[in-house]
């Protein structure tokens, strides 16, 4: 089994900053990639951002140049780095890791920023 625990998020105002963290614990198969997506009540779930085993990153256009993703792979961390957040970044963000034969998700961790 596979966990992946989020921790980080809360409440902040717009302009403000937040740093949300995954760490995968248990029978932590070979990574591929881990990344972030986010989810608010009536929409589909996007992609954040994502890294993958060789450091490269994708971003959503929507957070390009205000977030970073790193990854640590001696821990199985992933970290998000969200700085000039706007009310539009409310969200529950999951952490997900994908592996070369499954992907696992994260309960997720509520980010809410007030205006």
């Amino acid at each position: 089994q596979v966990q992946l625990v989020e921790s980080g998020g809360g409440l902040v105002q717009a302009g403000g900053s937040l740093r949300l963290s995954c760490a995968a614990s248990g029978s932590v198969p070979s990574i591929n990639r881990m990344g972030w997506y986010r989810q608010v009540p009536g929409k589909q779930r996007e992609l954040v951002a994502r890294i993958n085993s060789g450091g490269s990153t994708n971003y959503a256009d929507s957070v390009k140049g205000r977030f970073t993703i790193s990854g640590d792979n001696a821990k199985n961390t992933v970290y998000l780095q969200m700085n000039s957040l706007k009310p539009e970044d409310t969200a529950v963000y999951y952490c997900v890791l994908v592996s070369y034969t499954m992907n696992y998700w994260g309960k997720g961790t509520l980010v809410t920023v007030s205006s």
